[in-house]
């Protein structure tokens, strides 16, 4: 399973938290979606998922992403 973090800006609350995973939940191939408001982090998980249609769910829950990165291995 692939992984892939997102920085994004303006997420204050638990709501915000649940606009982005609803989101990104409904993007094909996304399988988990782990938002940490405090750290302005989007964790998305699943197979053969479009890093476009990520950043344009996100950008419909009404937030901007502003880096994303796939986590290096340990």
């Amino acid at each position: 399973m692939a992984e892939k973090i997102y920085t994004v800006s303006g997420m204050s609350c638990g709501h915000c938290a649940a606009s982005v995973t609803e989101e990104v939940m409904a993007v094909p191939g996304v399988t988990e979606v782990d938002v940490d408001v405090p750290a302005g982090r989007v964790t998305v998980r699943g197979e053969s998922v479009s890093d476009d249609a990520v950043r344009d769910a996100i950008v419909e829950a009404g937030y901007e992403v502003t880096e994303a990165t796939r986590p290096t291995a340990a």
